[in-house]
């Protein structure tokens, strides 16, 4: 596991799923036939955070913690919504 900021984080696939996946519709919900449905625009936004997040070059300084300037502006914004959203969770 890759220490960040001095905790083990990890990518939880249930909470990405619950992220993007839309309510049945009440004519689904009266019928019975409901088909999995996701918003594209909250997957595409995963998708780019995620990507940030897992592609970032910059050397992170764990020795300064949360002060860290090594990292870039997409890499701080993509993980701050991510651990808010819960799609990345500490371990």
């Amino acid at each position: 596991m890759l220490k960040i900021f001095g905790e083990h984080y990890y990518v939880d696939f249930d909470e990405i799923e619950k992220f993007i996946s839309l309510p049945p519709s009440p004519s689904e919900i009266i019928s019975g036939i409901t088909e999995n449905q996701i918003s594209i625009t909250r997957y595409e936004m995963i998708k780019i955070f995620l990507e940030t997040v897992l592609t970032e070059n910059e050397p992170i300084d764990e020795t300064l913690g949360s002060k860290s300037s090594g990292m870039s502006l997409s890499f701080k914004f993509a993980f701050n919504t991510l651990i808010n959203k819960n799609i990345i969770t500490k371990y």
